[in-house]
């Protein structure tokens, strides 16, 4: 019993300690100036106002409605190229297979920072600069996500695809009403990736945009905090509050696929 308790204020502590950043800054957002330089943790006199700020101040609902194009239209890509290439690895018999899906891992092993440059060039040459088409196409092939689907699909058992091939089932048909509704989980979890490294992401928006109709928000609380950083952090803050609301109800909602679909392939080689 005494070991339970201690467990708990350990993983209570532990919760507090990593939540404490996203609690401080919801606090912060609600208190003035003054509180903040004072160091006070909780405002006296909670206000909402800031919130009110930070939209007039920079075009924060535009940011974030280009944040949830960008995201939820990488995501619909990634979950299409990454299933179809996975399905192909497993169902479809080819010469050079494991070579090809070999090739296909190791590029996990490229930090992405490598192929920026030659990335942004590609942009350029195509006028994809300052588009969605710029900020999302190159992210719709993922070694990872191919990697995951594909585990994924080896679980599912040879009898069924051989057994709807000889009833006349068209590959196509069968990725379409027997792989992917077998891997919900699987494609939640790679889904809800997909949005969350997407919905955080900085360098590639920064590099590929120059105008505020197409900037995310990531771009816009850094604009947010060259302007304000020595007069305004309630404001500041509450950017921040709106900008992670998103990513942790998302985060909070689907956990579950997350750990259910990362075990789903995890015992098949």
């Amino acid at each position: 019993m005494m070991k339970k308790i201690i467990l708990y204020i350990l993983l209570i502590a532990s919760a507090l300690a990593i939540f404490f950043p996203i609690l401080y800054a919801f606090s912060a957002s609600l208190m003035s100036t003054r509180e903040i330089f004072s160091g006070a943790l909780i405002p006296a006199s909670p206000s909402v106002e800031s919130y009110g700020q930070a939209f007039n101040r920079v075009p924060l609902l535009q940011f974030l409605t280009n944040s949830f194009i960008v995201s939820f239209v990488v995501m619909i890509g990634q979950l299409i190229v990454c299933s179809l290439a996975a399905y192909a690895f497993v169902f479809i018999p080819f010469k050079g297979r494991g070579i090809i899906f070999a090739l296909f891992i190791s590029t996990m092993l490229i930090p992405w920072e490598a192929t920026v440059i030659p990335n942004y060039f590609t942009i350029l040459n195509l006028g994809w600069v300052n588009t969605y088409q710029g900020l999302t196409v190159p992210f719709f092939a993922l070694a990872f996500g191919i990697f995951l689907l594909r585990q994924h699909f080896l679980t599912i058992p040879k009898e069924i695809f051989e057994s709807a091939q000889m009833d006349g089932c068209s590959r196509f048909r069968f990725y379409w009403n027997f792989v992917l509704p077998l891997s919900k989980s699987t494609l939640s979890a790679l889904g809800i990736y997909g949005f969350l490294t997407t919905w955080n992401m900085y360098l590639w928006p920064l590099l590929v945009t120059s105008n505020n109709d197409v900037r995310t928000v990531q771009i816009g609380l850094k604009m947010m905090i060259a302007q304000e950083s020595s007069t305004s952090w309630n404001m500041v803050m509450a950017a921040v509050v709106m900008i992670l609301l998103p990513t942790l109800l998302l985060l909070f909602f689907g956990l579950k696929h997350i750990r259910k679909g990362l075990m789903a392939g995890a015992i098949k080689g």
